[in-house]
C-alpha cells in the first residue's frame, strides 16, 4: 500500500530534524528561535498497513529510525523483507504473534538482524509471526544484546558470531532443516516451544548455548544436537517424541540435568572422552535411555550413577499437548529440582 504524501513528509521531516538538528538549532538561534531538549529524544513510530499510522512499511520505518527509537507494528500482513543493522537500542513491538505476520518477499532471509560488516546492538523484537521465505526465517549475524520474545517463526532461526542473544517464549516450528541453529555464538533459550522440525536445536562451532524450560517435540532427528567444540547446558526441558533426545558429538561438552526425555530412539548420547554431566533426568519409553560412544544401552548398575528416574512421567494430557505433570507424578522433588521438565505441575 502506498503511503500518502502527508505520511512521507512527516517521516522525512523527522529524519531531517534528527540528522541536522544541531545545525538547524545554530542557524535558528541566530534569529532568536530556541529549540527545546526534545529534539534529541528517542522517537516512537507506528506502522500500520491500512495507513492509520505514520508509516506502512516496517523496513522503511527501521531505515528512518535512530538509536533508541521504538517502533510499534499494528496488526496486519506485511509482505516485505526486513533487515536491522547499524542500529542500537531499537525496540520493535508487534501487537501479538496471532495478529501480525511478516512474510518474505524475495530474499532467502525473512528477518535479518545485523550484517557481517554492520552489526546490531541491544535490539529487541517481539509480538509477531515471521513466515519463512526459502527456509530461513530469522538470521542474526555479527551482533550482541539481541532479544527475540513472543514470536512465532515458521522456518530456521540461525545465529552466527553473535553474543548475549536471548530467545524467550517463542514458537519455532515447521522448518525443513533445523528449528534453531547457532555457530560461534552465545545464546540463551528459555520458555520456547520447538516443534516439527528436522532437528530441534543445533549447537556448533564454539557456541555456548543455555537451554532452560523449553518444550521440544516431534522433531524428526535430535531435539538437541551439539557438535564441534560447542557447549550446551540443558536444565528443566521437556523433550517428547523426537527422533533422539540430546546428542553430543566431536569435542562437544555440556550438562543435562532436570529434564524429561520420553519417546526417543535414544535419550542421551555422548562421547566418553568429553566432559558431559548427566544427572536427575526423567527418562521413559526410549529405545535406549543412554548411549556412550555408540555402544548399546548402559547396564542398570551404570544407570544408577546418573540418579535418573525411569517411571512414566504422568503428564496431564499428552494427547492434547499438555505436558504438565500431575500431582502424583514421580518426577516431583528430585534432587535439587522441585520438579523435572519445563512446566510447573498442575494443581489438583
Amino acid at each position: 500500500m502506498e503511503r500518502s504524501q502527508a505520511q512521507r513528509s512527516r517521516g522525512m521531516c523527522l529524519v531531517v530534524m534528527r540528522r541536522y538538528g544541531a545545525r538547524l538549532m545554530l542557524v535558528m538561534g541566530l534569529f532568536g528561535v530556541v529549540f527545546g531538549p526534545s529534539l534529541a529524544a528517542a522517537s516512537t513510530w507506528v506502522v500500520a498497513p491500512d495507513g492509520s499510522g505514520q508509516m506502512t512499511s516496517i523496513q522503511e520505518t527501521i531505515d528512518l529510525a535512530q538509536d533508541g527509537d521504538t517502533i510499534h507494528i499494528r496488526a496486519g500482513h506485511y509482505v516485505e523483507d526486513v533487515t536491522v543493522h547499524s542500529k542500537a537500542r531499537l525496540h520493535i513491538i508487534g501487537e501479538g504473534k496471532d495478529k501480525g505476520c511478516s512474510a518474505g518477499w524475495n530474499r532467502v532471509v525473512k528477518l535479518q538482524i545485523g550484517k557481517w560488516t554492520d552489526g546490531a546492538t541491544d535490539v529487541d523484537i517481539s509480538g509477531m509471526t515471521i513466515q519463512q521465505h526459502g527456509g530461513l526465517g530469522v538470521g542474526i549475524f555479527n551482533g550482541k544484546g539481541i532479544t527475540l520474545k513472543d514470536l512465532r517463526v515458521n522456518g530456521l532461526v540461525f545465529g552466527q558470531q553473535v553474543r548475549d542473544v536471548h530467545i524467550d517464549n517463542c514458537e519455532v516450528g515447521g522448518s525443513e532443516t533445523t528449528g534453531l541453529a547457532f555457530a560461534d555464538s552465545h545464546v540463551r533459550l528459555s520458555g520456547n516451544i520447538i516443534r516439527d522440525n528436522d532437528h530441534g536445536v543445533s549447537v556448533g562451532g564454539t557456541s555456548i548455548v543455555h537451554l532452560e524450560r523449553n518444550v521440544m517435540m516431534r522433531n524428526l532427528f535430535e531435539a538437541v544436537l551439539v557438535t564441534d567444540s560447542g557447549q550446551a547446558t540443558l536444565l528443566n526441558n521437556t523433550l517428547v517424541n523426537n527422533g533422539k533426545g540430546v546428542t553430543f558429538q566431536d569435542k562437544a561438552t555440556g550438562r543435562v540435568e532436570g529434564n524429561i526425555i520420553t519417546g526417543a530412539g535414544v535419550g542421551i548420547t555422548w562421547p566418553a572422552a568429553q566432559a558431559v554431566t548427566i544427572a536427575h533426568n526423567g527418562l521413559h519409553d526410549n529405545g535406549a535411555h543412554y548411549q556412550r560412544d555408540g555402544q548399546p544401552a548402559l547396564s542398570a548398575v551404570a544407570r544408577q550413577a546418573f540418579a535418573g528416574v525411569y517411571d512414566p512421567p504422568q503428564f496431564v494430557a499428552p494427547e492434547r499437548g499438555d505436558y504438565r505433570l500431575k500431582a502424583s507424578s514421580p518426577l516431583l522433588r528430585i534432587g535439587r529440582f522441585a520438579y523435572l521438565g519445563a512446566l510447573a505441575p498442575a494443581l489438583e
